[in-house]
Order: structure tokens, then sequence, then C-alpha cells
């Protein structure tokens, strides 16, 4: 499609040419760099969210063991990822103001592809959740569309994550566990910057893929230990939603970079 419209672009060069009958090298020279440069830096960034439960891909209602010996099954699992930066060795590419919902249901939505025009990548920056001034800007749409089930109420803002499932371990009706993690105030802030360097730095002129792994064993037993069986529920902010931050926020990792 780029080379097919260069090509027009160079017709219509040719067209005016002739019909004014002036010298038009250097201004068609200018143009024809212009529009290689164009091709060359339209490269593309895709980011893959693979969520897993270990070394194993979480499936909806497939069974799971966390650290205490607890068996779950997985329903519902979604978390907000924004403010991506790109580093290299010298420079880095922000996209603030980009918000996606990764939703296990979604196999689209595990994907995110960004314009780049940085020639490699040595490293990845985000948010997991959402910035506190989106939180206290009013109704959003898109990715932030209260629609999405990701919408307290101005008060309290966004789930930043969202974990729920059945585990026989769960005191709670047809043994359900539900985490909605959120919270944006101060001593309650649930979102998360992660940071993670590449394996590798990759060249990314013909385009590169980083997937990065979500694993969920990490939401029990990480900075802290919560166990499904005391703790089946969590639905405000507070103590118990930032434990859940602290350790939801290890829950990534670079699967691969190429």
């Amino acid at each position: 499609m780029r080379l097919h419209y260069i090509f027009i672009q160079l017709s219509n060069v040719a067209m005016i040419k002739r019909e004014v009958g002036k010298d038009f090298t250097f201004y068609f020279i200018c143009f024809l760099l212009l529009m290689i440069g164009n091709n060359i830096n339209a490269q593309k960034i895709s980011i893959h969210f693979q969520n897993k439960a270990g070394d194993k891909i979480l499936q909806a209602d497939s069974n799971y063991q966390n650290a205490f010996g607890e068996n779950f099954t997985v329903r519902n699992f979604k978390y907000y990822i924004s403010n991506i930066v790109f580093y290299d060795s010298v420079k880095t590419q922000t996209y603030p103001d980009q918000y996606f919902l990764i939703d296990n249901a979604d196999s689209a939505s595990q994907q995110i592809e960004l314009n780049t025009s940085l020639k490699n990548v040595t490293a990845i920056k985000f948010l997991l959740g959402v910035d506190s001034l989106k939180n206290v800007s009013g109704i959003q749409t898109g990715a932030l569309d209260p629609a999405k089930g990701m919408f307290w109420t101005w008060n309290t803002g966004y789930v930043m994550a969202k974990l729920e499932g059945n585990s026989p371990s769960a005191n709670m009706p047809q043994h359900a566990f539900s985490y909605h993690v959120g919270g944006y105030k101060q001593n309650e802030k649930t979102a998360k910057e992660i940071i993670l360097q590449l394996p590798q730095k990759i060249n990314c002129t013909n385009n590169c893929v980083i997937t990065i792994q979500a694993d969920i064993l990490k939401w029990f037993n990480s900075a802290h230990e919560i166990k499904i069986a005391t703790t089946p529920f969590c639905h405000e902010p507070g103590e118990l939603a930032t434990k859940f931050a602290d350790n939801y926020s290890n829950m990534f990792s670079i699967e691969s970079a190429k």
C-alpha cells in the first residue's frame, strides 16, 4: 500500500511538471526523500500479553493451584495498561493518554500495536492501571468506558485489575472468589509502574514483537501471602487492595523479544 501510494504521488509530480513546464528536479528529489523517510520511520512495535498461571496458559475453567495448595479456576481476568514508554540506548518514546484493557476472554485485546521511530529497543515501561488524573476526569470513552465494567464511582475511580473465579477453598456462595482491585488516593494507590528490561537489544527497523507474560499466581504469593480461604473477596480501596497491588506488580516478565 505504501509503495502504491508513492507511485501515485510520483505520477502526480510528473503531470505537474509537464503542465507547468518548469524544472522540478530539486522538488522531486526532496519529495522522494520525504516519502522514503516516512516509509522507513513507520515501523511498528507489537506488544503481546500472554496471561498464565505459572507455566500454564490461562484458560477459563481450567484448574490451577497456588503456592498454598489451593485449587481454583478463573472466570474473569482483566487489567489496564497505560502510559507505555520504550527505551533505546540514547532516547525514549512515550505514549501518553493511551489506555488499553487487557481481557483474558478477548484475544484481540492482548495485542497492542504502536508506531515507533526508534531503531532499537532495550526496555519497556508501563503503568498497570489508570493514572490518578483519569480517575477524577469524569466519564471516559474507549477502553475507559464504564460499560467495560472496570469503573466504580467518581469517588473510588477505576478498577485497575480484576480477577474472579471459583475455588473449593473459598467460603463464599458457589465457592466464588472475587478481587476488584482499585484505589487512586493517597495511601490507597493501586496503579503500579512496571519496568522490564529486554533480554537483549532488539532491532525494530523491520518491526518487532515483545511478548510479556502475566502470571496470576503472583496475586496470591509475592510481596504478601494472600490465601483464598481467608481472603476470597476484595471490592474496595484500602489496605487489602494495596497488598494485592504489591503482589500483581510482580506478575510481569519478558517471555520473548524479537
